[in-house]
């Protein structure tokens, strides 16, 4: 996932970079609202995710806040210690899709990147998409059914979320961490055995082994079967 993080105080985006990275984010830094706004160009390859500090240089962040919703439908996300609830609805107003008060808490914020982005990808989609098809596997979206070969495999909402997660970009590697903060929405280390139960259990109910492959030392990821 590309991210745009929009920050001026260098320490502080290094430190968010890398706990972005670890996640499985691509992270491009913008010291400016020029920068951040140079970075959008239209017809570009573009980003999932913009992270906009508001205490900008060279412009209110408010301001860049409004001109990047002018050029691009990409998910803004506000970053400030402004917790007041007029600035909230001022940014909402604005065009950004979430907003974070500082000090925030890293999973938190992490839950909101990939919220902001999910429900932008699933928005921008075809009023058609909402089945992934997979070989025999299908995995309805509105109704969060699942079935194999046409019959229905009961999954827990855990499990349905996790086979989904992957389905989206399969054989992407997914960072175990990215999808702790997704599906468990949690940054804690306690959960990862949790999610190798999970993926143990998905495995045995669908029948497919191989369907979600471990990476040693990162992840997992999901190899589509043949039809």
């Amino acid at each position: 996932m590309r991210l745009l993080l929009v920050e001026d105080d260098n320490h502080v985006a290094a430190a968010l970079s890398a706990v972005l990275a670890r996640h499985g984010f691509s992270v491009t830094h913008a010291r400016s609202g020029e920068e951040a706004l140079r970075a959008l160009v239209p017809d570009s390859d573009g980003y999932d995710v913009v992270l906009l500090d508001l205490g900008l240089p060279d412009q209110d962040g408010y301001e860049v806040c409004g001109k990047i919703r002018k050029r691009t439908s990409t998910p803004v996300i506000m970053v400030t210690a402004r917790s007041d609830v007029r600035s909230r609805i001022h940014g909402l107003n604005l065009g950004a899709d979430d907003y974070v008060v500082k000090p925030y808490d890293t999973g938190e914020l992490l839950a909101r990147i990939h919220a902001v982005s999910r429900r932008t990808h699933h928005e921008d989609g075809p009023a058609g998409d909402s089945a992934l098809l997979l070989g025999p596997v299908r995995i309805e979206l509105p109704t969060r059914q699942v079935s194999v070969d046409g019959k229905v495999v009961q999954l827990t909402r855990k499990e349905f979320d996790l086979l989904a997660l992957l389905a989206q970009r399969p054989g992407v590697v997914f960072r175990r961490e990215q999808i702790i903060s997704e599906v468990w929405r949690t940054s804690w280390e306690g959960t990862g055995r949790t999610l190798e139960v999970h993926v143990a259990s998905l495995r045995a109910k669908l029948r497919m082994p191989a369907l979600i492959e471990t990476v040693r030392g990162v992840g997992y990821r999901l190899v589509a079967p043949a039809a």
